[in-house]
This record gives C-alpha cells, structure tokens and sequence, in this order.
C-alpha cells in the first residue's frame, strides 16, 4: 500500500484529532458539543463535504442505536425484564457466589440486547435486597454484577454501541459487514471469565465494605423523608388467635395511638387491599404493610404479640418503587376538598391512597387526620401507587409536588416480547439491515402501545446520538485525507515486524487506554479506519483488527468513567482506588481472553 507524505491536509486531520481527544479529556465542553464542533469544522476546512459531515445522522449505526434505546425502554415499561429478578434470587439462595453467577449471568444476557446501562439500572434494586435480606456488604456485589453488564455489550452486535457502530466503519474499506451472533463466542468467553474472576479472587480485589442487617427496605419505599414519623415502611403479621378475647383493633387505632400507617393488607384469602379505611378491623393472619418509625412499629408488635418480619415479603412488589411511592400533593384553591375532612369527602373510597401526614404552616398532623377539615394550600403525604396518582393528578383537586412516576404496564409484557423477537428473528433469519430489523421491532411497541411515541423520543439519550452522529465525518476525513494509512505506517515502523497476535494484542492495549479518557464511541470512530489500515499493510485481516477496536473498548474497569461504574459507585461506597484494585486485573484478564478465542476460533 502506498502512504503518501504528510501534507497540510493530513496535518489539519491530525490537529482536529488531537482537538477532539483534548476536548474529551479537559471536559471544557460536552463530549456532545465536541462532536458538533468537529461536524461543523470538518466542511468549513474543505476536509470532507457538506454530505459527508451530516451523514452520520442516516448511519445505519445511528438508526440502530435510536431503536436499541425504544425497544429497552419497552421491555423496562413493561415491567418484563423485573420479572426476572425473583427467579434469580431463588436460584442464588444464600451464597454470594451464586449471587455473582446467577445475577451477573443474567445481566449480561440483558446487556446482549440492551444498553448496559439500563440493564444495570434495572438490577440495582434486587442486588440491594438480597444484600440486605442476605447480609451482605454491598460492595462485593454491585461491582461484579456491574463488571458483568459492561462484558454483557459483548455478547451480540447490538449489544453496545461500539460494535453497532462497527460495519459503518468497515464499509469503506469494502469489507464483509460482521453479523448479530459472529461476537458471541468471544463475549460468552469474556463473561464466563469475569464471573470467575470474582468468584475465585473477588473476597481478595473487592473493598469488604459494612454488613448492614436492616429491618426493613425502609428508604427504597419513600421518597418523602422530612417526616420522621413515616420514613420507614416495615411487614408485620398478626397471629391465628389474633382478636381472641380482646376489643377489635382497626386501622384508625394503630394510627392514633402508636403514629404507625397501615397502608396495605392481606388477609388469609390473600386478597392484598392497597387502600385502607380507618374503619376496617384487623383480622388473625393478616399481613400487614405499615409506615412509622421503628420504635412505634415494635412497640405495637409488643403490646398485641404482633410478628415485625425482616425485609418486606408479601408486599415486597406492591411497595417496590417501580410500582408505588410516597408524595406530597397541596390541596388546590377550587378543589372539591376544601372545607371537608377526609372522612367528609370519603377520600379513601374515592381516591384509593392512603394518607399519612398532613401539614398546614409549619405544623404538620400525624394523627385525627380523618377529622381535619382541609384548606387550600394544605399539604397532604399520600402513599399509593403510581397509578392512582396519575389518575389523581388529572383530576385538579390536588396540586403533586413530588415528581409522580410513570405508570408501568405489565399487561403489555408479552407484547413487548414478541416485538423484541420479531427484530431478531428478522436479523438472524432473514438477513435483513440492522437498521431496519429493531425500528420494526421499536415501531411494533409503539403501535400496540407498549409505549406512547413522546415516551419514545423521551427514552433516546440525544447525548449518545449527537455524539456518534457527530463523529463519524471525523472518521471519513482520517480516511479520506490518507492520514489513517500515515499513522499505521508510523506505528509500524516504530513497533516493527511483529506477529499478527502481537499486532492485535497492540491494537487491544491502545483502545483500552482510549476508552479510559475518550468515549467508548470516540475510541471507536478515532481507532477503527487506522487500525484497518495497520492490518493491511501488516498483512493480517483487517476485519479481525477492527473487531479488537469494537470489543476492546468495552474494556473499561480500572476507572469509573464507564456509565454503569459510575451508577455503582455511590451506592457501594466504591472509590477510585477500588475500580484500579479490582479493574486492573479484570483488564488483563479482558485482554487475555479476547485474543485468546480469536486466535483459537478466529484464525488470526
């Protein structure tokens, strides 16, 4: 292949390069912003034309990444991927080993299909319950789950956006475009090793953390913590001879004289009532879901031989966040409520939540709520479930001041299903382009209303997609500019005549560096057409070179600038120092085991 000499022209590609991954690294601007700059600059300098600077945006990479994101948030509407959890939780039992490999096995199956970062989303809920209801330090479980989302993009061309972004790299280069299923054999590999990884070494590389053996998953059931009298939710159960020589005790009693909230019931149908009155009894072997604190709770536990349960059980996915909350609402100045005590305007009838404070100036009523009579501009804390608060809010006698989550709809589960296997059997059967096979699945949620279409739009990270779209011209322009064959060349002759293995194994360390301080998008766009062209005139296979760069960047453990790193390091308490302790290997391990199956099923 014959390179041509630096001109100025390769000189303007390279300042722009340079530009960009400074830009990336000071964060002066947006990572986003950076992209739009590059998409503005490249045509003024005549580096690529108007066309080729906005053709990004068409990419089939692009398309694909827009409907990847619809159809997760899809499966997250429905509730489909959470009905997972359990199963899982089961299988695992008490060993935190089996935590790892159930949990970090399933999350990567997630992650195959959807972005990482949902997919870890998604599981942080379940991995805090079971630390809680197994006692067991946090920080030895969220890393290696999270560890196992990020290997999880891996597993499947879809699976995270280097290598959707893939083929619309390779194409100028007039190369066979890589199909859905040609990474799974590395990607299964890559994750088997790394739930090894931990379950062999994790107790030596992982922080040891706090064991926290708590009564109840108190602060994931509310969202309003200025009232301490509410702020925890707790399970009791009432005993078979509950009642028994005694005068009844209804839900109005437990309220006024202990300052504890039933907000849901169960009783020996196990008909489970969201939405109590303060007249209804409570009856022998009713489980009960209540708010108070945790000296009220197990003060009423005493006085009437009441079971207080570790954890919430029964109601562990009626109170789920997904699915209820606590909110504060004002009483609207012409709503039908004012001048009227709840008991007045049959408010748990008609309205169906349950309420537990109410706050007028700056005094704020625990008990006799049913004798209050509201004014406007009165505060009440209400716990229901996202459902009915939709439904109140429509209404415009309550004013919500608390964000009110959407509505999930677990009754189109099976419908989001279908349309997620409809995309893949089209791209696994039939062949079709990436593109159009998961918008037909993402359009195919939409028209059967799995979600609205603004919800759609709402679900893209625009971010992500400026960012791609953006620095795509750049990659044209190192391509075009012959700058891409200078730089191989350079790098060639500095490094010299090494095997191809050694080659890849170099290409490997260097998109893992760049996705450290660039995006794994912007390693991706900057790496792809240069290590094509190191490959060609090494004489290796270029598409084996480029797939090194799509894989490789997902390589992204020894610092927290991946997004799933930095959703976990907050609730596990994780520092810098950790991700380097226990990344540093998983990097190595990454590594090995990458060229490792491609030099054993891949022919390099």
């Amino acid at each position: 292949m014959e390179v041509n000499a630096l001109n100025t022209e390769m000189v303007l590609v390279l300042f722009m390069i340079g530009l960009a991954i400074f830009l990336f690294v000071m964060e002066w601007i947006r990572v986003d912003m950076v992209a739009i700059l590059m998409t503005i600059s490249l045509p003024l300098l005549g580096l690529v034309t108007p066309k080729e600077a906005f053709s990004g945006f068409s990419s089939n990479a692009v398309i694909s990444i827009i409907a990847v994101i619809i159809i997760g948030a899809g499966l997250d509407k429905t509730g489909l991927i959470n009905r997972m959890v359990n199963p899982i939780v089961k299988l695992a039992g008490n060993s935190s080993s089996r935590v790892i490999l159930f949990m970090g096995a399933t999350v990567a199956f997630i992650s195959s299909f959807m972005q990482n970062i949902g997919a870890a989303a998604l599981f942080l809920p379940a991995i805090k319950r079971v630390s809680k209801s197994m006692n067991i330090s946090l920080s030895q479980l969220l890393m290696p789950i999270g560890f196992c989302a990020i290997i999880g993009g891996t597993v499947t061309l879809v699976g995270s956006s280097p290598l959707i972004l893939l083929n619309d790299l390779i194409i100028p280069f007039d190369l066979q475009p890589f199909k859905l299923f040609d990474v799974t054999p590395i990607g299964l590999s890559l994750v088997g090793s790394g739930i090894l990884y931990f379950i062999l070494v994790g107790r030596f590389v992982l922080p040891s953390g706090k064991k926290e053996k708590e009564a109840a998953d108190s602060k994931d059931y509310s969202s309003v913590t200025a009232y301490d009298e509410i702020s925890q939710a707790f399970e009791i159960k009432t005993p078979s001879d509950f009642g028994v020589f005694m005068d009844p005790l209804t839900i109005r009693d437990v309220r006024e004289n202990y300052t504890v909230n039933v907000v849901a019931l169960s009783a020996r149908d196990n008909i489970k009532i969201m939405s109590l009155t303060p007249e209804m009894e409570i009856g022998p072997d009713n489980e009960l879901a209540v708010f108070g604190q945790e000296k009220n709770v197990k003060r009423l536990a005493h006085d009437y031989g009441l079971k207080v349960k570790i954890g919430l059980e029964i109601f562990k996915d009626d109170l789920a966040p997904a699915v209820s909350g606590v909110v504060e609402a004002v009483v609207a100045p012409r709503s039908d409520l004012i001048n009227k005590t709840l008991r007045e305007s049959h408010f748990w009838e008609q309205f169906q939540v349950n309420p537990l404070a109410i706050s007028r100036a700056e005094e704020t009523f625990y008990t006799g709520l049913s004798d209050i009579k509201l004014r406007s501009g009165d505060t009440i804390v209400l716990h229901g479930t996202w459902q009915r608060f939709n439904i109140l809010q429509k209404q415009k006698n309550l004013i919500f001041t608390t964000p009110v989550s959407e509505v999930m709809k677990p009754e189109k589960a099976f419908v989001a299903g279908f349309w997620l296997m409809v995309s893949l059997i089209m791209i696994i059967v039939f062949e079709i382009q990436l593109s159009i096979c998961l918008m037909t699945g993402a359009f195919g949620m939409i028209l059967c209303k799995v979600l609205h279409i603004d919800e759609a739009y709402q679900a893209v990270d625009w971010r992500t997609i400026f960012l791609l779209a953006g620095l795509i011209p750049l990659g044209i322009a190192t391509q075009k500019s012959g700058t891409a064959a200078w730089i191989a060349h350079t790098v060639l002759s500095f490094i010299g005549d090494v095997p191809g293995v050694v080659l890849l194994a170099t290409i490997g360390l260097l998109s893992t560096f760049f996705t450290l301080v660039v995006s794994n998008v912007g390693a991706t766009v900057l790496l792809v057409p240069l290590v094509v062209n190191m490959a060609m005139a090494a004489g290796i296979d270029p598409r084996m070179a480029a797939l090194v760069v799509g894989i490789a960047t997902s390589n992204s453990f020894i610092l927290p600038t991946h997004q799933v790193n930095a959703l976990y390091m907050g609730p596990g308490k994780y520092r810098t120092v950790d991700f380097i302790k226990a990344g540093g290997l998983m990097t190595v391990l990454f590594l090995t085991v990458m060229i490792t199956v491609m030099y054993l099923f891949y022919g390099i």
